[in-house]
């Protein structure tokens, strides 16, 4: 039975505008971009099957685009089109960031860091540069390493501090593993960053730990 038999309001669109986005499952959202089906299968089956061969929405997102285009239903228009949505969810989330006050808003402060770090295969250590008034003036990927670490050199993050004429940090880096438990490792550079930065008068405001869907918090730990 094609979607266009369906009762009104059991159709993904039109559930859409009745009831909201949250009122859909991620295989009806998935319907609405992909707009129509296969040989067979209504675009709401075929985002089923996608689901089922990536395992979730967020790996179908961040799945290598060769992979994509192979994918019945997909091809390398939507394939393209796929990538281009979640690059804009995170310029979004930026934005958000950017325009309020990283401190009084710390759920955007791990939603930014979290969209920009989890995805990497590999550790990513990364920090925001903040005003005297806790604005974000950037937000610098650092570092870049194996999956087992990133080398961090404090003289490198005070360098770029001091080139963007901060007056606060916040580190981040991602765990490839998943796991966001802050290592000793993690502390001990945490560390050795406050210190370097208070030579010049840079607060280190926090640390957060990126892993699979959690944002660890080293201030809310009070390892700061």
């Amino acid at each position: 039975m094609a979607i266009t038999d369906w009762p009104e309001e059991e159709r993904p669109r039109e559930k859409l505008l009745a009831r909201g986005p949250d009122a859909l499952s991620d295989a009806e959202l998935l319907a609405i971009f992909l707009r129509t089906g296969v040989r067979g299968k209504t675009a709401v089956d075929l985002g089923r099957d996608l689901l089922q061969q990536f395992g979730s929405l967020r790996a179908l997102l961040e799945a290598d685009h060769e992979y994509l285009c192979s994918s019945a239903g997909l091809g390398p228009a939507k394939s393209t089109q796929l990538q281009a949505i979640l690059e804009m969810a995170r310029r979004h989330l930026g934005e958000q960031l950017a325009r309020g006050d990283a401190l009084s808003h710390p759920d955007a402060t791990r939603n930014f860091l979290t969209a920009h770090l989890r995805a990497y295969r590999h550790e990513v250590f990364g920090c925001l540069f903040l005003d005297q008034r806790h604005r974000v003036i950037a937000f610098d990927e650092l570092f870049h390493g194996t999956i087992d670490g990133a080398s961090v050199h404090p003289r490198e993050v005070v360098k770029r501090a001091l080139a963007h004429n901060a007056a606060a940090v916040i580190l981040a880096h991602n765990h490839p593993s998943g796991v966001a438990e802050p290592s000793e490792a993690d502390r001990h550079i945490t560390q050795r960053l406050k210190a370097a930065l208070a030579l010049i008068d840079i607060r280190l405001l926090d640390h957060f730990i990126i892993g699979d869907g959690r944002a660890v918090s080293l201030a809310e730990r009070g390892l700061l």
